[in-house]
């Protein structure tokens, strides 16, 4: 069988026999791969011109919800994907994560539109006023870049891989081309025909090449985005491409990464965190036969407690399973090929050079229901390196396999400065119920690891573990890792998106933006805008309120009300020595009584809920004998899911209410027009029957 390409629309072959790929368990032929005889010029083309446009007029909401849909698709046919991915030597464990947990990628990403406007573009971060007058302000907006993404993808995880990097790109509203590892790349085709087949995403959103990436590099242009996943030597070669150079290219990489487990001095047999330590470094060794790039390469450990841990650790090895993973007992599989395994190997004789295996072979394996010679099999390996300051194999030479080295350290200053000489990982782990030991390393090692995970036996049960990059938190690292960002939630949609600042008056950057700015004109409603409904609001509409009095009796009665009796709000108090002239107005009463002001709470109407209050801030005073009016205006309109019942029992109070948010702009202002107070306050409003 030859895999397809996808691309312009179409699935294609290339020319020629192309690669061979073979089952990782059996070392039968499973299909060749090429790309002989593509036009990657014209491909990336495609992308720009055809699938840049479809998103780019999607709002993020459209988006969002394709990326939902999408997810729901793919989970129908996990069966399919599962029975292609035994081939690749993972377990049903590795699988769970390579498949299910790309898609929880997609349905994460999904949920990220709550966070965007319902707009093609979205305003990012403050506004500024920039002018003495109120006349003049700036702030800055993101819009998709006008080019496509490569992604360029490691061979280990060919579902996750693929689903984590383009559910961001399509949410930010950029399509793109995947270039899975050639030696696994039959199980991204197999969900790439899934995903086209759906006709869920706009033509031209996604395209697949599998096969060698050709002269791609050399058609990328300033708009693109190149990502890349796999060895530090490799990406530090395509970084180099005289035309990512030219065009300033935004390139992101995520390559070698020699993670370090460490062991809290704290930590002793009698402890949980002892199990949890053992458990962990195991996990890490043997989930997906150790080829993950936030697979633990370093264990460090106090140096009274080495004998008893490499023995433990050796003794939770030799449990594990060994085999083809269909075998419901197998808890390793293969790694991805015999290349690979060869490649595993030839690393460890150069590690052997300052170190020795206490657990392990690199001649044998036991295994189950599988030929060991045929197919990709090894040992699990742990070496000991006891002079881990001046032998420093461990940390320049990551053998990407079932692969660790333990290492002792003296106090928490030696593991700190052993885990920065790996020069950069995506993760750290240290495992200690001490937080004081916790923070010490933390704050000593944060600057090169890109995540550190601190594990005790408070969290150890809801622990997502060492090695699980999530969706909402960054994943990347510096130096030896790359340098590279992915994911991070929001933080991961910007890379696909243009910064650009605007400046201009309050009321064109409302009209530009969606987004009332302070200072800007404001429109007549006709009427009260609590008696429209969301699709009748316009942003910017806008009321003044009439004035009240605050008088020194309405300050004590808020005091006796609330239980407020701060010095400032009584009377009697002598003020000298403080920030006041006088008894001063509670914030909060002020605030109270805003929405007594602005309120229409007469009869029922289309505001269902106050949802909240963001940005309240009390800039000055309020003394007695002061009047206060409101400034009310319609900020921003944002849409809100109905909330989808599957179930009658779990129906609730108005889930059959359809409905949208409404920010609202609170000024406070007194007799002498200034602003003593503003605030954002958020409801929920009806939308019109249908």
């Amino acid at each position: 069988m030859k895999l397809e390409n996808y691309i312009y629309g179409n699935w294609i072959t290339g020319d020629g026999e192309g690669q061979q790929l073979y089952n990782a368990v059996t070392g039968e032929p499973v299909a060749t791969a090429t790309t002989k005889g593509l036009d990657f010029k014209q491909i990336l083309e495609y992308g720009r011109m055809v699938g840049n446009p479809a998103l780019r007029k999607m709002t993020f909401h459209e988006r969002g919800n394709m990326l939902k849909a999408l997810a729901l698709h793919l989970r129908n046919h996990l069966d399919k994907f599962y029975a292609i991915s035994y081939k690749t030597g993972a377990t049903k464990a590795d699988s769970w994560v390579d498949i299910e947990g790309g898609i929880g990628n997609l349905f994460a990403n999904a949920s990220l539109r709550r966070k965007f406007p319902n707009e093609v573009f979205c305003v990012d971060g403050e506004s500024h006023n920039l002018g003495t007058n109120n006349t003049f302000m700036g702030t800055h907006i993101l819009v998709p870049k006008e080019g496509i993404a490569v992604h360029i993808n490691a061979f280990n995880f060919p579902v996750w891989g693929m689903l984590e990097k383009i559910a961001v790109n399509l949410l930010a509203g950029m399509p793109c081309v995947v270039k899975p590892a050639t030696v696994t790349s039959y199980l991204t085709e197999a969900v790439v025909k899934e995903i086209i087949a759906s006709k869920i995403l706009p033509q031209g959103a996604l395209q697949l090449i599998c096969g060698s990436a050709g002269d791609i590099l050399d058609h990328v242009t300033s708009q693109d985005v190149v990502t890349f996943t796999g060895s530090a030597s490799t990406g530090l070669m395509l970084k180099s491409n005289p035309n990512i150079l030219r065009e300033n290219v935004p390139f992101n990489m995520e390559a070698d990464s020699l993670n370090c487990i460490v062991l809290g001095e704290d930590v002793t047999p009698s402890t949980p965190e002892w199990n949890i330590f053992i458990k962990e470094v195991r996990k890490e060794i043997t989930l997906k036969a150790g080829q993950r790039c936030t697979g633990i390469r370093r264990i460090f450990v106090p140096e009274n407690k080495m004998e008893d841990l490499w023995r433990e650790i050796g003794a939770s090895l030799a449990q594990t399973v060994i085999g083809d993973p269909l075998n419901a007992s197998v808890r390793m599989g293969s790694l991805a090929g015999q290349t690979q395994r060869n490649e595993v190997k030839e690393q460890i004789q150069k590690l052997l050079a300052s170190s020795q295996i206490v657990y392990g072979s690199l001649d044998s394996v036991e295994v189950i229901d599988a030929d060991a010679n045929k197919g990709a099999f090894m040992s699990p390996v742990l070496l000991m390196n006891e002079n881990p300051f001046t032998a420093k194999e461990a940390h320049e030479v990551e053998a990407f396999g079932p692969v660790s080295t333990i290492m002792p350290y003296k106090k928490a200053e030696d593991a700190i400065a052993l885990s920065k000489l790996g020069k950069g990982s995506l993760v750290s782990t240290i495992v200690t119920a001490d937080h004081k030991i916790a923070q010490q390393y933390v704050v000593g090692a944060a600057s090169h690891h890109g995540r550190i995970l601190v594990l005790n036996n408070e969290c150890a049960k809801e622990s997502t573990g060492h090695g699980s990059p999530l969706p909402l938190l960054v994943h990347g690292g510096p130096g030896r890792a790359g340098g590279g960002e992915e994911m991070g939630g929001l933080r991961g949609v910007k890379h696909y998106l243009q910064r650009t600042a605007i400046q201009g008056s309050p009321t064109t950057i409302t009209a530009i933006t969606n987004i009332y700015q302070q200072y800007a004109a404001g429109k007549d409603p006709g009427k009260h805008p609590f008696t429209k409904f969301f699709e009748e609001l316009e942003v910017g509409e806008q009321i003044i309120t009439e004035k009240r009095t605050i008088t020194s009796e309405d300050i004590d009665k808020f005091a006796d009300l609330s239980g407020d009796h701060f010095y400032a709000h009584i009377k009697t108090t002598n003020f000298e020595g403080t920030m006041f002239e006088q008894q001063v107005a509670h914030g909060y009463f002020i605030m109270s009584i805003a929405a007594g002001l602005f309120v229409d709470s007469y009869e029922k109407n289309p505001v269902l809920l106050n949802y909240g209050i963001d940005e309240l801030r009390f800039t000055k005073p309020v003394y007695p004998g002061s009047e206060i009016h409101i400034r009310f205006t319609c900020k921003q309109k944002l849409l809100n899911d109905k909330r989808v019942v599957e179930k009658p029992e779990d129906f609730k109070r108005g889930d059959d209410i359809d409905k949208g948010i409404v920010k609202w702009l609170v000024e406070m202002i007194d007799e002498t027009g200034e602003v003593t107070g503003v605030a954002t306050i958020l409801t929920m409003v009806a939308k019109k029957a249908q």
